[in-house]
C-alpha cells in the first residue's frame, strides 16, 4: 500500500508537470517566459514519462518532479526572495543591509525616500501609486500603467497566484522592502498596496511630511502623534430609515425642521388581524386599546440580489436585518467610500436591536451584526446588543471603545427596530402603559403613557486622524 501510494502520488504530479508537453502546451509565451524566469521550466513528454517510471519505483511518500534552472535561480537571488524549498540548492549573494534613509546610499529605495520627502502627503501617495501601477502592467502585459485602475481589486484585473508573487518581488525590487507574498490579497487593489508600502517607509524612519502627526498619506503611523485616548472619535457617515416617509440623515432634518406629524395607524401588509387587534377599552384578552404609532411601511421591501441572497432565504431573513444590510452600505458609500474596498478590513459592527418576534422568534439577535459582518467581508468586532430602548446608544459606546483600543480601524453603530407582531402593543395595553393616542409626551404635564416607533440609523465612525488622512467628511465628533 506505501509504495503503490508513493506511485499515485509520483503519478498525479508528473502528469500535472507534463500532459500535452504538457501541461505547458496550453501556456502562452508570457506564461512560458515567466516561468524560466522564475528558474522552473516546462517538461517534455519524454523526461515526464522518465519521471513517472521513477516515481514508481520510489520509496518516498512525497514527490516533486521538477526541472530547475540554477543558474536563473541564482539570478533572482540577487534581488528577490527565494523561495524555502529551492534555498539549499543555490548559494546566495552576500548582501549588507541597507538603510532606506541613508543620504550616501544609492539604491532604489534610499532614491524613492529621498523623492518622497520632498513631497506633500498627497504626492507622495500619488508616486508610490505609479510605481505600483507601472509593476502591475508589466505584470499583466500591458502598454503602461493607464490601463490599471487604481481602486479596481486585484482578481478582477487578472492577477492570478503567480502572478501576484512576481507583481510583489516587482515592487520588492524597486522599493527595496521586504513585502509579503501574501500582498495582493491583505491589500486587494493598487491604491491599498500603495498606502500600504508608505507606511512601510514611514516605520523606517522615513523623512516625510505629516510624519510629526502621525499622519502619512492615507495611513496611520503606528506609535507616532496623539494617543488614541486623545484622538476624538468622529461620525463620517450615515443612513437612516424612519418613520414619515424618511429614507436619508436629509429627510430626516426636512421633517423635523417642519414638524412633521410621521404617527400613523397599524400597518395592513404584516398580516395582523386589525379588526380584532383594536379594542377601544382593552376589555377582551390580546388585544391593544392603541391603534397609533411610528411604522417603517416599507419594511417588507427588500433587493436580495444586490446582496447576493437568494430569494427564500431572504424571506427568512428578519426584516431587521435587511435594514441593517441596507444601511451599512449606505453609511460606507455616504462617507466617500467604495464599500467593496472594505472586503477583509478591520471594520467592526455594533447594532442595537430589541425586538426579535419574526417567524415565531427563530431569528436570533446575535445573527444581525454577524450578517451585516459576513455579507461584507468585514473582520473586525460584531456585536448585537439588547438593552431596549438604549440599545444602539449602548452599540455606539461599544463601537467607541473599540476604535479607541485598536480592535477596528472603523466601525459602524446604530440600531434598528421593526415589530414583526403586535405583541408590545398586546402586552403594554394590558398594563395600561401606552398614551392614548399613540404619542409621546415626555416632560409634559399631559404625558400619559409610551408609544411605539420604528426605525433604523446607522453610523459609520472612525478616529479624528484617520478621518483627516482619508479625507473622510467629519459630520460630527462623538
Amino acid at each position: 500500500g506505501y509504495r503503490r501510494a508513493a506511485g499515485l502520488v509520483g503519478q498525479s504530479l508528473s502528469w500535472g508537470l507534463w500532459a500535452g508537453e504538457g501541461m505547458g502546451g496550453s501556456l502562452g509565451a508570457a506564461d512560458v517566459d515567466r516561468m524560466r524566469g522564475s528558474g522552473v521550466h516546462a517538461l517534455t513528454a519524454e523526461e515526464g514519462l522518465a519521471l513517472f517510471d521513477a516515481a514508481q519505483l520510489a520509496g518516498q511518500a512525497h514527490l516533486v518532479p521538477i526541472k530547475l534552472d540554477l543558474k536563473a535561480l541564482r539570478s533572482a537571488a540577487s534581488s528577490t526572495e527565494v523561495p524555502e524549498l529551492f534555498r539549499s540548492l543555490i548559494r546566495r549573494p552576500t548582501t549588507t543591509r541597507r538603510t532606506i534613509n541613508s543620504t550616501t546610499d544609492t539604491g532604489t529605495s534610499s532614491s524613492l525616500a529621498q523623492r518622497l520627502a520632498g513631497m506633500s502627503a498627497q504626492a507622495q501617495e500619488s508616486a508610490i501609486l505609479d510605481v505600483v501601477r507601472a509593476a502591475a502592467a508589466t505584470i499583466l502585459g500591458h502598454a503602461g500603467p493607464e490601463a490599471i485602475e487604481p481602486d479596481r481589486a486585484f482578481n478582477e484585473l487578472g492577477f492570478d497566484s503567480l502572478s501576484a508573487v512576481e507583481f510583489r518581488n516587482g515592487l520588492n525590487e524597486a522599493t527595496g522592502l521586504r513585502l509579503p507574498a501574501s500582498l495582493v490579497f491583505d491589500y486587494p487593489s493598487p491604491v491599498e498596496v500603495a498606502r500600504h508600502i508608505l507606511e512601510e517607509f514611514s516605520g523606517r524612519d522615513v523623512a516625510v511630511p505629516g510624519a510629526e502627526s502621525g499622519a502619512v498619506s492615507g495611513v496611520v503611523v503606528a506609535g507616532a502623534g496623539a494617543g488614541l485616548d486623545v484622538d476624538p472619535i468622529v461620525i463620517v457617515g450615515m443612513s437612516c430609515r424612519y418613520p414619515g416617509g424618511v429614507e436619508t440623515p436629509e429627510d430626516l432634518w426636512r421633517l423635523v425642521a417642519e414638524g412633521v406629524d410621521a404617527v400613523s395607524e397599524f400597518p395592513t401588509n404584516r398580516g395582523w388581524n386589525i379588526d380584532e387587534l383594536y379594542d377601544p377599552n382593552s376589555d377582551r384578552p390580546n388585544t391593544s386599546y392603541v391603534k397609533h404609532g411610528g411604522f417603517l411601511h416599507d419594511a417588507g421591501d427588500f433587493d436580495p440580489d444586490f446582496f447576493g441572497i437568494s430569494p427564500n432565504e431572504a424571506l427568512a431573513m428578519d426584516p431587521q436585518q435587511r435594514l441593517l444590510l441596507e444601511t451599512s452600505w449606505e453609511a460606507v458609500e455616504r462617507a466617500g467610500i467604495d464599500p467593496a474596498t472594505l472586503k477583509g478590513s478591520a471594520t467592526g459592527v455594533f447594532a442595537g436591536m430589541m425586538y426579535h418576534d419574526y417567524q415565531d422568534n427563530t431569528n436570533t439577535g446575535s445573527v444581525a451584526s454577524g450578517r451585516v459582518s459576513y455579507t461584507f467581508g468585514y473582520h473586525g468586532p460584531s456585536v448585537t446588543v439588547d438593552t431596549a430602548c438604549s440599545s444602539s446608544l449602548v452599540a455606539l459606546h461599544l463601537a467607541v471603545q473599540a476604535l479607541r483600543s485598536g480592535e477596528c480601524s472603523l466601525a459602524l453603530a446604530g440600531g434598528v427596530a421593526v415589530m414583526a407582531t403586535p405583541e408590545a402593543f398586546v402586552e403594554f395595553s394590558r398594563q395600561r402603559g401606552l398614551a392614548a393616542d399613540g404619542r409621546c409626551k415626555s416632560f409634559a404635564a399631559s404625558t400619559d403613557g409610551t408609544a411605539w416607533g420604528e426605525g433604523v440609523g446607522m453610523l459609520l465612525l472612525e478616529r479624528l486622524s484617520d478621518a483627516r488622512v482619508h479625507g473622510h467628511p467629519v459630520l460630527a465628533v462623538v
